[in-house]
């Protein structure tokens, strides 16, 4: 029960850190809340998954920026300028999922 806690506050601030940006930026809340719902769930998959023998530091991500790919190609339909914000993102953020999952769980 303690891991599953620790999983979801790990979502929660990389969730945060996602959206306090776009939340400067004033975008629409359903944007926000899509970002926030995303990293909220990416721990859980990052940390639950085994990515044929890949290190701890490279799975994450990986497995952010592939779960965001369908959403930025959504995204690149209308605003092509948000597209490498949000790959970068992902990717980086993914990193910091699996490497505090590493060091904390």
């Amino acid at each position: 029960m303690k891991d599953f806690f620790v999983t979801l506050l790990i979502g929660i601030v990389a969730g945060a850190i996602d959206v306090l940006p776009m939340i400067k930026m004033k975008l629409d809340r359903h944007s926000i809340a899509s970002a926030f719902v995303f990293y909220l769930i990416l721990p859980f998959v990052i940390l639950n998954i085994d990515l044929y023998g890949l290190a701890w530091w490279i799975k994450g991500g990986v497995t952010g920026l592939a779960l965001a790919l369908p959403v930025v190609i959504l995204v690149s339909g209308e605003d092509k300028k948000s597209v490498p914000p949000m790959v970068v993102m992902s990717a980086v953020l993914g990193t910091g999922i699996s490497a505090a999952g590493h060091f904390i769980l």
